[in-house]
């Protein structure tokens, strides 16, 4: 077990590398390890008894963390979602799958029971893809998981109808469907008053103590004993843990909750797709490749097509039909527990089996892809995105708008600019692509829409050629990047004022055409700062030059800060933090006696903030020669203060 995680990790650290590198999803990466190293390939990672259930908890930690983002009243509303088209769903896959198996040689029991097996979809992909790509609360996310919710209680029946079959069952499938509902209802009954009474008091102790690792240790185990308690009634563990993360995403501690698992459920649900790799005979796809290619789309097409079918005549748009599809139209992993125990069971044979197996991985393995190219596939099916499709309504509602202010994001930032500007009777239109949001705002305010900034067709649909103002407010830094770039093309006068949450992206957004950068960080700091001052006596005209002056330099005095011990070097988007950092010259340092022009500091990636002698600042603009005990303060990344500092004291470039 040892020799296998070692290997899986290694082989993972560099195959995800590469994924993210050429920008496919990491999933594909963790599947392509067991599918390569797998006993079906080159046979580097064995079956281990503990490897499958280590690789569940993968699923259950993910479930858990999809569940905190749900409140109870939420997952009620979704009510008809779970049961009404989660039911219809399984039928009407489930039939013509169940067909197609009896025709290719398999009995009817057995057919119905695979079948219903491909019916069911892929908990753990889709619901990390639709997290990834923020689609969780969009109608299309909606749907996808109501449904796979409903698939994980189907899957339980499944598995118990497996002895009914084969004839050594200890109870028939008509006591096994309400046993299994009861034993749910229970859990969550369970859980419900745990969640009400117990958990805020133990969390509450526990934030009480400030101890970080008592809280993740809290976590964990709430994770896991759902996950146990779940196990023990015979249901799946990861519809247990979603039901424990829904009823604790109510608590004041969900954020912290969820910050504290990720890491766990990120390395995990690696395990996990390397593990469904590892399942699959590569041999297969040398000897049957064509039969399992058009199995894998015969699937494909035939679930994504009923799904969109039965979504649309639920009365969704025609967009969230077919994203709706698109994302429930693979096959699941649950499918190989249960083909594992047919085969078991001699309900099918070891070569049909493999056949399903392989273009169940197949299905599974694009749909990342499918995902993530949704609306241009939607687009090429004839259907227009919600988005082009609303451009028309958007354009008709803004027609009279003119000389407004078009607010990109409508969040906390976005809409408290909305009040100033109604308080002046500036008239403003948002936009925003949480649909939640906008149909909460929709109640009370006639200007807000529901879309994608990036969207061309959109911000002219807002007026952006006749807009006085475009204000970004989202707080998403590539979005911004990408606004900013659609903007310019219609306008190349329009001003444009973007939030950021601080300055790593200050030069690009400036670059692409923003007209104001106001990172959220640095102008809080400016406020505090004059705050103080003032409070210290010194007149309001001074401060207030002060802090425009420094906002003139592109926050340059503010650049970088001292991180501490605990300094995290990358920051959310991967790139290197701004440190600050203080050089202190020798005697025998090699900038004793030169310039700073002869030095050229900034070459070196690295911006001079100030040069201190004898308890006070030489004026940088007159090019100081220096000497020993002097201060050099440098801002910059990681890599280019240690070359700087190297070059500083030994002279090394």
């Amino acid at each position: 077990m040892f020799a296998n995680l070692l290997i899986i990790l290694a082989a993972s650290l560099l195959v995800i590398a590469l994924f993210r590198r050429l920008k496919l999803p990491p999933l594909l990466g963790y599947m392509s390890v067991g599918l390569a190293l797998g006993p079906g390939s080159l046979g580097w990672l064995e079956q281990h008894e503990d490897m499958p259930l280590l690789a569940e908890f993968g699923v259950v930690f993910l479930l858990f963390s999809l569940g905190l983002e749900f409140s109870l009243p939420r997952m009620l509303a979704l009510r008809r979602v779970v049961f009404g088209l989660g039911s219809l769903q399984v039928i009407a896959c489930t039939l013509p799958l169940a067909g197609l198996l009896h025709l290719a040689g398999l009995t009817l029991p057995a057919a119905l029971l695979l079948g219903g097996g491909l019916a069911l979809s892929s908990t753990a992909i889709v619901t990390k893809e639709l997290g990834s790509l923020g689609e969780v609360f969009t109608p299309h996310g909606q749907n996808a998981i109501g449904v796979l919710l409903f698939q994980d209680l189907v899957a339980v029946l499944l598995l118990t109808m497996i002895p009914v079959i084969a004839g050594g069952a200890e109870q028939t499938w008509y006591w096994a469907l309400p046993i299994t509902l009861g034993k749910a209802a229970l859990l969550f009954t369970a859980l419900l008053v745990a969640s009400r009474w117990l958990l805020p008091r133990l969390f509450h102790e526990v934030a009480q103590a400030n101890a970080a690792e008592l809280f993740v240790l809290l976590a964990l185990v709430i994770v896991l004993l759902t996950a146990w308690l779940t196990h023990l009634l015979g249901l799946s563990m990861a519809l247990g843990a979603f039901l424990a993360g829904m009823l604790l995403g109510e608590s004041h501690y969900r954020h912290q909750i969820e910050a504290d698992i990720r890491p766990f459920r990120d390395i995990l649900l690696g395990l996990f797709f390397v593990s469904v790799g590892m399942l699959i005979d590569l041999s297969l796809f040398a000897s049957q490749g064509l039969l399992i290619l058009g199995m894998a789309l015969l699937l494909l097409l035939l679930k994504g097509s009923l799904v969109a079918l039965l979504v649309r005549l639920r009365g969704d748009s025609s967009e969230s039909a077919w994203r709706s599809g698109l994302a429930l139209a693979q096959g699941g992993e649950f499918c190989f527990a249960l083909v594992s125990q047919a085969q078991q069971a001699k309900l099918v044979s070891i070569e049909t089996g493999g056949l399903i197996l392989a273009a169940t991985f197949c299905s599974m393995a694009v749909t990342p892809l499918l995902l993530r190219g949704a609306p241009q596939l939607v687009a090429r099916l004839g259907q227009r995105p919600h988005a082009e499709g609303s451009a028309r309504e958007i354009a008709a509602a803004c027609t009279e708008l003119d000389q407004h202010v078009l607010i990109c994001g409508f969040g906390r930032v976005g809409q408290s600019i909305g009040r100033f500007l109604r308080s002046e009777g500036i008239p403003f239109v948002a936009l925003d692509n949480d649909p939640v949001r906008v149909q909460e705002a929709a109640a009370g305010e006639h200007s807000v829409h529901f879309g994608d900034a990036r969207r061309g067709e959109l911000l002219t649909a807002l007026g952006v050629t006749r807009a006085r103002l475009l204000v970004i407010a989202a707080d998403n830094p590539e979005h911004a990047l990408a606004t900013v770039k659609e903007a310019r093309k219609f306008s190349e006068t329009l001003p444009i004022l973007v939030r950021t949450r601080d300055d790593s992206h200050l030069a690009s957004l400036q670059a692409a055409g923003a007209s104001e950068v106001v990172p959220e960080l640095l102008e809080s700091s400016l406020m505090l700062a004059s705050h103080a001052l003032v409070m210290l006596g010194l007149p309001e005209r001074r401060v207030q030059a002060r802090i425009d002056e420094v906002r003139r330099s592109r926050y340059h005095m503010l650049h970088g800060f001292y991180h501490g011990a605990s300094a995290n070097l990358i920051d959310q988007q991967g790139r290197p933090r701004i440190l600050l950092h203080a050089v202190n010259l020798s005697a025998d340092a090699y900038a004793c006696g030169r310039t700073l022009a002869e030095l050229d500091l900034p070459a070196m990636g690295v911006a001079l903030q100030a040069v201190r002698r004898d308890d006070g600042e030489l004026p940088l603009p007159g090019n100081p020669a220096l000497c020993e005990g002097d201060a050099l303060l440098l801002a910059g990344p990681l890599d280019a203060i240690e070359s700087a500092e190297a070059w500083l004291l030994a002279g090394i470039r």
